[in-house]
């Protein structure tokens, strides 16, 4: 487990542990996740960096269209269940 303190004004330094585990270099910007009283450091990544991690080969591009139809199909089967 790895520890650091807190100053006055709320700031603290990572350990380098912590920093390597997350691929963190000078200047990089961390995200807080807070769940059930924890909290989670994540490293932020830009939307350039996310650009195709839902892609899986073989799956074509679905388009903004295409997606609002499933929607409207998955809320209409949905009313249907709760009746």
């Amino acid at each position: 487990m790895h520890e650091s303190t807190v100053t006055v004004k709320g700031q603290t330094t990572l350990p380098r542990d912590v920093r390597a585990t997350l691929g963190l270099a000078s200047g990089d910007k961390v995200r807080y996740l807070i769940l059930n009283g924890e909290v989670r450091i994540l490293k932020a990544r830009s939307i350039k960096e996310l650009r195709g991690i839902l892609s899986r080969s073989g799956q074509k591009p679905v388009s903004l269209e295409e997606m609002n139809e499933a929607i409207a199909a998955g809320a209409t089967d949905s009313a249907a269940l709760v009746r």
